[in-house]
């Protein structure tokens, strides 16, 4: 084979795990989403944040970047669909947390979800308590009701952990009063069916990582996320499903095609 050849098959091997330990790690896209009815005007924006998963491979200062890109979009609500821990035993850190989730501001509320990771280590002692140190509403099977400047209505509502927690949908949407749009959070997307025929037009999720590492016809798979791994879905009854890929990283600290995310919906209702 020519040398030349042979050259740039090393080099870019060598490149790979470069790019994939080093680099994809440090991005945070933006992806942007019109859902609901188009031909009515947008009344709200959320912008979903998953799996920050802060850990020694996750330092706190790395949060800076998504301040700046979540405060440029000016939200209305930020949600969290858990993971703010990697392994809490290994690396807490609880009050740099809570300073740099306290920077994103949401004009109406910023709500969070439990994930599993969120209960291991030690980290089911704290993680609500640092959250809502940092202005987040924790949604345990839990919702709320929000009137809008024009008087329409958006229920927003939790499931707990379906990993370590006890979800319960029949006690979160029990909290569901009159609305106009329903959203709903989950950390693992594969429960989201047992939403359907539930009248919810949206549920966030994450936990999948979208693989974290994807690899060529066999997409890497995490428990509850085999069905529904990253993207937008529409489930059998026209709920959509968004799972966001998140921002940090378990087990193997790389990403390789699935950068890290920040989801921004605009909601028409």
């Amino acid at each position: 084979m020519n040398k030349k050849i042979l050259l740039g098959l090393f080099l870019i091997l060598l490149a790979i795990p470069i790019y994939a330990f080093k680099i994809e790690p440090n991005l945070a896209v933006v992806h942007h989403l019109k859902l609901g009815d188009q031909a009515k005007p947008a009344e709200l924006k959320v912008v979903q944040l998953s799996d920050i998963q802060v850990s020694e491979s996750y330092a706190t200062n790395r949060l800076d970047k998504v301040i700046r890109k979540v405060n440029k979009e000016k939200p209305d609500i930020i949600v969290f669909t858990g993971d703010l821990f990697d392994n809490y035993a290994k690396y807490q850190h609880e009050q740099e947390i809570i300073e740099k989730l306290s920077k994103m501001q949401a004009s109406i509320g910023k709500y969070a979800v439990w994930g599993n990771h969120d209960y291991g280590g030690g980290a089911a002692n704290i993680y609500e308590r640092v959250m809502n140190a940092a202005n987040f509403d924790v949604l345990k099977n839990t919702g709320e009701t929000l009137t809008l400047k024009n008087g329409k209505t958006l229920f927003i509502g939790g499931l707990d952990d379906s990993l370590l927690g006890n979800p319960s949908v029949n006690d979160t949407l029990a909290y569901r009063e009159k609305y106009d749009y329903s959203v709903l959070l989950t950390h693992e997307p594969d429960v989201a069916d047992d939403f359907v025929g539930t009248n919810t037009q949206l549920v966030l999720a994450g936990h999948s990582h979208g693989g974290q590492i994807r690899i060529p016809f066999h997409p890497v798979k995490n428990v509850l996320a085999e069905k529904y791994i990253r993207g937008l879905y529409e489930l059998s009854d026209h709920t959509k499903l968004y799972v966001n890929t998140g921002l940090g990283t378990t087990s193997i600290h790389a990403r390789f095609g699935v950068p890290p995310e920040i989801s921004v919906f605009e909601l028409h209702f």
